[in-house]
């Protein structure tokens, strides 16, 4: 992990100091990083990550089309609990709970102009299948025209695939990089995501690939993140999958494991909403 140390470390000290929606953040624009999922699965290991309870049950969340917090905090997950209870969106929530057409929505229920409803990703996964060169097998979160029905904008916006010698790749790009909170934790949730399609595609996982827009460190932050740099990172641990689910909807919590995580001691640092 020390491409994300470098990157974060980068911000902290040549970023450009402004004024945003919710805060003010130090940032700069257009960054990228690269992992080799032959290394070993990205884990942040400079501060503990809540894998079970955030990346595996968020993510699982996503795959089920998930837009109520409470069937997120069913798994265990409680990341949009802020989000659910905002004040920017609780006059356009249309239930308690409601977090809107939001990432999984938007991937497994994208709405038509003609009234139809597309599940990009069960699209992408046949295409991986039976046209693996092609250039489109792309997923987009990112949906103009219903915006204003998200509890948040994506922030991590669209993926795209890529087949090569029978291993998969995946690069994302995120417009907005919570670099403390959020990008360790999406490293992790795309990593696994590309480890689950190659599984039910029948391909090994490759590299994932992270192009980020807006880089930020939030000024609450600053002293979380130079104690994080202080840390030396510790070997990369390894993700296990069921292999008998070979279908993407076909994955439980139990089906997913990171063993020999190894991390420091977390740091707990306030969201910003």
């Amino acid at each position: 992990m020390k491409q994300y140390l470098d990157a974060l470390k980068q911000v902290l000290e040549t970023g450009i100091d402004r004024k945003g929606r919710n805060a003010c953040t130090r940032a700069l624009f257009g960054m990228q990083m690269r992992y080799n999922m032959a290394d070993g699965f990205p884990a942040v290991t400079t501060k503990k990550l809540a894998f079970n309870t955030g990346v595996k049950a968020e993510l699982l969340g996503f795959l089920r089309g998930y837009f109520d917090v409470k069937d997120f905090q069913k798994l265990g997950c409680h990341i949009w609990d802020g989000n659910a209870e905002a004040d920017y969106w609780k006059p356009r929530a249309r239930f308690e709970g409601d977090l809107g057409r939001i990432y999984g929505v938007q991937w497994r229920s994208w709405k038509t102009a003609d009234g139809r409803t597309v599940d990009q990703l069960a699209s992408v996964i046949e295409g991986i299948r039976n046209s693996p060169h092609s250039r489109r097998h792309v997923v987009t979160a990112w949906n103009p025209g219903e915006l204003q029905q998200m509890a948040l904008e994506p922030c991590h916006a669209f993926f795209q695939f890529f087949v090569a010698e029978g291993k998969l790749s995946m690069q994302l790009y995120q417009r907005s990089c919570d670099m403390f909170l959020g990008v360790p934790f999406n490293i992790a949730s795309y990593a696994l995501l590309l480890h689950m399609v190659a599984q039910v595609s029948d391909l090994q996982p490759a590299e994932f690939i992270l192009t980020l827009g807006d880089a930020h460190i939030y000024d609450a932050h600053f002293e979380y993140v130079e104690k994080q740099l202080e840390r030396e990172p510790l070997v990369l641990s390894q993700l296990y999958l069921n292999p008998e689910i070979r279908s993407i909807d076909g994955f439980k919590m139990q089906d997913i494991k990171l063993r020999n995580y190894e991390c420091h001691h977390a740091i707990k640092a306030p969201m910003v909403v």
